[in-house]
């Protein structure tokens, strides 16, 4: 039986979910060098020790979200987007010892302050540096997100292809609800020929089919891949996803 905070949010698996997409990431975070943490990652002006400091940022900032959530006290995640960018910055240079311990660190408090949230906690609205408003559950789905798509920006040989389905199925949903929100996205009709899923942007009689692997349509969907693996019918081309994430 499903503990439902909000529909289909079941916070035991879903930190169970976060904490081995974690253990994942050190893992991969472990082996690598100083020389390997001031290399490119697979984001635009943005090395590896970017990425790994982000990720340890982010986990400070969905704890305080959580804090926000248990107390109703206001914990804003961030003081500003600039601030958030400034410490991203300002931690990106540090070697790989220091970044590997605070990635550890700052995920085990995140861990640490979900274990300590009520269940009802999770239905209760806080506000993202951004302005989305939103229930806390959201924060534990951000979390999870973070850590398994910018696993992949380390470029470090961990891809898409190990993504979970669960969290597959579940990003494809609110990618493809994100695009159909926007003026301007490109008309398609996505199957999955994998798992058998279809999925539509925009409006269905004018939109372009593509064909291909869940994970592979929602690697290209979040401009994590150039879509080899996809075939496209209605078009020469595959059309290009507004940027998401």
């Amino acid at each position: 039986m499903t503990t439902d905070a909000h529909v289909g949010f079941d916070p035991a698996a879903t930190l169970d979910q976060i904490n081995a997409a974690t253990e994942s990431l050190l893992e991969t975070a472990v082996q690598f060098t100083d020389a390997d943490v001031r290399a490119p990652s697979l984001l635009p002006n943005w090395s590896r020790g970017h990425v790994l400091t982000h990720l340890a940022r982010n986990a400070d900032g969905g704890r305080r979200l959580l804090i926000w959530a248990r107390t109703g006290v206001e914990t804003p995640e961030y003081p500003s987007l600039a601030a958030r960018a400034e410490q991203i910055e300002a931690g990106a240079g540090r070697d790989a010892d220091q970044l590997v311990a605070d990635l550890r660190d700052s995920a085990a408090q995140f861990a640490a302050e979900y274990r300590r949230m009520p269940l009802a906690a999770w239905k209760r609205t806080v506000r993202w540096t951004r302005g989305q408003e939103r229930p806390a559950a959201r924060a534990a789905d951000s979390r999870l997100c973070e850590v398994l798509v910018h696993h992949a920006d380390l470029g470090s040989g961990y891809t898409p292809e190990r993504w979970p389905a669960d969290f597959v199925q579940a990003m494809m949903g609110r990618v493809v609800a994100s695009f159909g929100a926007r003026e301007g996205a490109p008309a398609m009709r996505l199957h999955a020929t994998d798992t058998g899923a279809s999925y539509d942007v925009g409006a269905v009689g004018a939109a372009v089919a593509i064909h291909g692997p869940e994970r592979s349509l929602l690697a290209w969907l979040m401009g994590r891949s150039q879509g080899l693996e996809l075939a496209v019918q209605g078009c020469a081309v595959l059309p290009k996803p507004p940027f998401l994430y």
